[in-house]
This record gives C-alpha cells, sequence and structure tokens, in this order.
C-alpha cells in the first residue's frame, strides 16, 4: 500500500473523489456523453500519476463497466504510450465494485453489495494506507459523509445540464488546498473538509 494520504493519519485511508466535471459542475452532458472531458497529454499524465498512488479504485456498476471495458482491451496496451501507463496502472491497481446487479466481476476486482458500501468503506478506510479513490456520482452520493477529499479536474466547458458531479442540493464547506493549472485551461483542485 501507498502511504498515508494527505492530512490522514499513518494507517488510515484517505477516500477521494475525484472526477472532472464542466464549469456548471456536470461530468456528463444531458446526452450521457463525457467526451468534452476527454484529457490531453499533460491532464492524462497526471491522471496516470493519481492511479499510481491510488491503493484502490472503488466503483458503482456504471463506471466500472464503462472502465473495465475500455480500459483491458488488448489495444488500450498496444496503443498511444500514455494510455498504455494508464491501462497497466489501472488493472495493477485493486478494483471494488458495488453493485446488487451483478453477480460477478473481471479478475483484479471485488464486488461489495451496495447495501454493504458505508460498512465496507469506513473498513476501508480504517485498514488501508493511501487514497481509495471512488469513481461515479452514484456512489459518491450514497459515500459523501465519508469522504475525506474532493479533487474535481474543472474542464473550461458549459454544459448547461447532465449527470452533476454532486446531487443538487448538497450543502458543503471546503478549503482548498491546492491546485494545479493545466497548459489546455483545466484546473484540478484539492479541496478538503475543514
Amino acid at each position: 500500500m501507498s502511504p498515508a494520504g494527505p492530512g490522514g493519519p499513518p494507517g488510515m485511508g484517505t477516500l477521494v473523489y475525484a472526477m472532472s466535471i464542466s464549469l456548471d459542475g456536470y461530468v456528463e452532458d444531458p446526452a450521457g456523453d463525457i467526451g468534452f472531458s476527454a484529457p490531453d497529454e499533460e491532464v492524462h499524465r497526471f491522471a496516470n500519476q493519481q492511479t499510481r498512488d491510488t491503493a484502490a479504485l472503488l466503483f458503482g456498476r456504471g463506471l466500472y463497466e464503462v472502465m473495465e471495458e475500455f480500459w483491458t482491451a488488448p489495444e488500450r496496451a498496444d496503443g498511444d504510450e500514455v494510455e498504455a501507463e494508464f491501462a497497466r496502472e489501472y488493472v495493477a491497481t485493486p478494483r471494488i465494485v458495488f453493485s446488487d446487479s451483478l453477480s460477478s466481476v473481471a479478475p483484479g476486482c471485488r464486488l461489495v453489495r451496495r447495501a454493504d458500501a458505508i460498512d465496507e468503506v469506513r473498513r476501508l478506510k480504517r485498514d488501508t494506507d493511501g487514497e481509495l479513490a471512488v469513481g461515479g456520482p452514484g456512489l459518491a452520493a450514497s459515500l459523501l459523509d465519508l469522504i475525506d477529499e474532493f479533487r474535481p479536474t474543472v474542464v473550461p466547458a458549459f454544459l448547461g445540464g447532465g449527470k452533476p458531479y454532486l446531487p443538487p442540493g448538497t450543502d458543503l464547506r471546503l478549503r482548498l488546498v491546492e491546485q494545479h493549472t493545466f497548459g489546455g485551461g483545466s484546473i484540478c483542485l484539492r479541496l478538503r473538509r475543514p
């Protein structure tokens, strides 16, 4: 496992919610497309490093199916160098899938029933050194009170609607602990609870 996450004590995992979002707070457009957030090489390399530093990836069913199909496909390992690097890091990172509808998951993944998500994530935070990356707004919403750090990469685009990063009406007060600006105009923010 990797070192303790920023701000977390040794021997305790940090739950991080990191996704690309539009300026108006959406992770996908009204048609369900995420093309607006396609990373350039600089952003992709940053994501590669974040994945390398992650102790486990936590997915809901929908994001798991998208990620697993794309990043384990043979053409990823043989393709562009930055994509191939991410594919290697993705496959090397333990993946936990929270779903009530799936009966099995791919090798390298572990299935947990959605009803057990809060207890499982509490256990993971207690027993894991390093970052636990929660992916997908549905799963993140169900774990909102357990998330230690919000790490949106804000893409300079307005979508006017779609799937929001956080549920409508969410009231959170956070503090900015770091930001990274990319040449293409995207900004990765690290926000923590006060």
